[in-house]
């Protein structure tokens, strides 16, 4: 890049966006790169603050802001995303499809530990919809060193890209309700209505719902024949905290599924239960999963819909951020609710 006066600029040829803001009103592109600067242009450069401008002069070693944003895109987008045209030096990856944000977090950080290059992206684990942007590129200076590049290609080099978005996949679902004051009729049940609307959004098929008593024998066998039938997901609501007559736990153990964890370092939410029934999930959800918002329920379902692997270490990752504020007005998932903490 070559530093020239305004004045003096007349016919060159622009070597970069240049930005137009208006405090609180607007912020554009008031010239474009590659523009040819003409007389007309002079006063509207110094009219936003330009002394001096500068001029593109390739020499080999520099890469562009633009061709350098592009290239970022390219290598950190996996499948489901696409990235736009530059626009003022950034490039945003936009998401193609519904699904699941998939962050690799560690990579991420050492890219941005190069220096004048930023990648920022949404939070790993996140809900997201087709069009949406869900990270954005771009390097500091006008140029930057091509060995910064060769360095970030060597970083992003191997099988798991930065960026992924994984599709959700419509699971058939089953509910098996626990408890004998709601088998017996003395309270109604509000858990098929609720499981309903929360695995909804994923494209969840709604298998049936069986309601025994607090009997683990009764509840293993139910859940063993949902799954016989072809069940993806069991969810098994109520019977999950230490009273005496609470049974799930054991019933779901005794399915023969390996568990994941049992208590999870979420609020509201902790007394949650995963296992898995060979590739099926059996979800142990307590009473307040039907009573509050959003629990570690909420939190966990994008990632079966999305066939992820749930390991202990991701919800002990969970604890840092896993304390609901239970706002009067809910912004799940624009909040940081369950969004585990990825240090360096």
């Amino acid at each position: 890049m070559r530093k020239v006066q305004v004045e003096e600029a007349l016919g060159m040829t622009l070597g970069y966006d240049i930005t137009r803001i208006v405090p609180g009103r607007e912020k554009c592109r008031a010239f474009r790169r590659g523009q040819v600067i003409t007389a007309q242009d002079i006063p509207r450069l110094k009219d936003i603050g330009k002394e001096h401008i500068y001029i593109w002069e390739p020499n080999g070693r520099m890469v562009h802001e633009d061709e350098a944003a592009l290239r970022m895109a390219e290598l950190a987008a996996g499948p489901g995303l696409s990235w736009t045209e530059p626009n003022q030096g950034k490039v945003n990856l936009c998401a193609d499809h519904d699904g699941l944000l998939k962050v690799e977090v560690e990579k991420l950080n050492q890219v941005n530990n190069l220096g004048e290059i930023i990648f920022a992206t949404l939070h790993n684990d996140r809900v997201v919809v087709k069009g949406q942007t869900v990270a954005g590129t771009r390097v500091v200076p006008i140029a930057v060193d091509r060995s910064i590049i060769e360095a970030a290609e060597k970083l992003c080099a191997g099988m798991a890209p930065i960026l992924t978005i994984k599709p959700f996949i419509p699971l058939a679902v089953a509910v098996v309700t626990t408890g004998s004051e709601v088998y017996s009729g003395r309270i109604k049940d509000g858990s098929a209505e609720v499981i309903g609307k929360k695995i909804a959004p994923f494209g969840g098929r709604w298998m049936g719902q069986v309601i025994v008593p607090d009997d683990p024998g009764a509840i293993t066998r139910e859940i063993q024949r949902f799954i016989s039938r072809g069940a993806e997901l069991v969810v098994v609501t109520g019977g999950m905290s230490v009273d005496a007559d609470d049974a799930t736990p054991q019933a779901i153990r005794d399915t023969g599924a390996d568990v994941v964890f049992h208590g999870a370092p979420i609020l509201p939410g902790s007394q949650f239960m995963l296992a898995y029934h060979g590739q099926v999930p059996v979800c142990g959800v307590p009473a307040g999963a039907l009573f509050s918002r959003k629990t570690t329920l909420d939190l966990l379902l994008p990632r079966i819909f999305a066939r992820d692997t749930i390991n202990r270490s991701d919800i002990v990752a969970m604890g840092h951020g896993g304390l609901c504020e239970e706002c009067k007005v809910c912004y799940f998932p624009q909040c940081p609710f369950g969004k585990a903490a990825y240090p360096m």
